[in-house]
């Protein structure tokens, strides 16, 4: 629904002794009324308050101990109040709910339950490792989840998911496509969470697709302070090979720089090793608070969905932040959640837009992004749309439509798309082959 009922006041009924006079006098003044019309009566406009305005959700842990994702609900309210200062989506204002679901089960199958009790028409732009908590309440309420980060692989698999990337499977396929071409061993540092277990399939199927063995798959909590001994672990297992330089992945989430924090001091007893991750572990801003070029990161492969932050694509986000969000320093433009969320809702715009006229609920957006719509975000991604199934059914994925990664180097400091060549990945690169030959649970 896009908003609920309004309940309309109303006046007593006259008295039976008003109501002839009454009757007369509205007689008289519809005739007056319709003598002054050129058109006659049968013409007159009606006259209708606003439309309801449409109601969505945007949910992402934020003030937690392990991964936050802050600047994803913020860029929903500020793309938001960019579109409503334009007048809204054909007449209607979008009108965003947050939730934070705490980095918990409990907290993301509540912000779905509050979805379905708001009723809101679709969730958008949004981050949770849980997707087995909120997706069967958004199901059961039939509301469909737009553009996800991708951390699990649930988002690939409901039938009400509109993933708009290829989440951690494609960014971990490529990464380790990139790295098997010159790397000795390589040590894969991940959480021992539900979402971290679904990782090392993932790196090692990249990994498999250029000829090199699989990854040490390392656990590590999610809420550690310090990680020295996970370090000394990784580095003793990627330095193993005397002619060959090993490599390192950290895949950590926001504790991907605690972990380097260690691994920098860790480091300097073993021989070089290489960094590889993949966005949303590290971004520039990161790199730059590490020591840029003399930091831990320089050398490092870093894997994205979309083109680098710096590409002249994202010029409408940038501008939409700077009039909406200037000063709100939750939102990163180079953030990868925050992108997925400018993408979400330009899904969700070009959907209203199909629906035009007609009733907006999450019923009609559902079976406008299932009836074959087709969104371009820019160049951004390709062009995106949901059949039934998609090409990764077969390993479990029928829901991406979009593995795409692109390969960027951090050089000099600065976060930079690759050389032509470098780990076999020339720009962006469609990573759907590698994916169906992974080795998924």
């Amino acid at each position: 629904m896009t908003g609920r009922p309004r309940t309309m006041s109303t006046s007593p009924l006259p008295s039976a002794s008003s109501r002839p006079g009454r009757a007369a006098a509205m007689s008289l003044g519809a005739v007056a009324l319709c003598a002054s019309l050129t058109a006659g009566c049968g013409v007159l406009p009606s006259v209708t308050g606003a439309a309801d305005p449409v109601r969505v959700m945007t949910w992402a842990p934020q003030d937690t101990g392990a991964t936050n994702k802050p600047g994803m609900p913020a860029m929903a309210l500020a793309y938001a109040k960019w579109i409503n200062s334009r007048g809204g989506i054909g007449g209607r204002k979008l009108q965003v709910l947050t939730c934070n679901d705490h980095n918990n089960s409990v907290g993301a199958a509540k912000c779905a339950r509050r979805a379905a009790a708001e009723d809101v028409v679709a969730v958008v732009g949004s981050y949770s490792q849980f997707g087995d908590s909120f997706l069967a309440p958004l199901e059961s309420a039939g509301i469909p989840y737009i553009g996800g980060y991708g951390v699990t692989t649930d988002e690939f698999t409901g039938m009400m998911s509109y993933p708009v990337n290829g989440g951690q499977p494609a960014l971990l396929a490529g990464l380790g496509r990139a790295l098997a071409a010159g790397c000795g061993p390589v040590s894969l540092v991940r959480p021992d969470s539900i979402a971290g277990d679904e990782l090392p399939a993932m790196l090692d199927s990249g990994l498999k697709a250029g000829g090199h063995p699989k990854a040490q798959d390392q656990l590590a909590a999610e809420d550690l302070t310090e990680y020295g001994t996970p370090s000394d672990k990784a580095l003793r297992y990627a330095a193993g090979d005397a002619l060959k330089k090993g490599c390192v992945v950290p895949a950590l989430g926001d504790r991907t720089d605690t972990f380097m924090d260690s691994f920098r001091r860790e480091r300097a007893d073993y021989p070089a090793v290489r960094v590889g991750t993949v966005l949303g572990n590290v971004d520039q801003t990161m790199i730059n608070a590490t020591g840029g070029s003399s930091g831990p990161y320089e050398g490092a492969y870093v894997t994205g969905w979309y083109p680098p932050a710096t590409d002249a694509r994202w010029k409408q986000m940038r501008q939409v932040i700077n009039e909406e969000a200037f000063g709100d320093n939750r939102i990163d433009p180079a953030d990868a959640g925050v992108q997925t969320t400018w993408i979400a809702y330009t899904v969700l715009k070009v959907a209203l837009e199909k629906i035009g006229d007609g009733e907006v609920t999450a019923d009609s957006v559902r079976k406008t992004l299932d009836g074959g719509l087709e969104v371009s975000t820019g160049g951004l991604t390709p062009t995106l749309r949901w059949p039934y199934e998609g090409k990764l059914a077969s390993v479990g994925f029928p829901r991406m439509v979009n593995a795409d990664v692109t390969l960027q180097v951090v050089r000099d400091g600065e976060l930079v798309a690759a050389r032509r060549g470098i780990g076999g990945i020339d720009g962006t690169t469609d990573m759907t082959g590698t994916l169906e030959n992974a080795d998924v649970q």
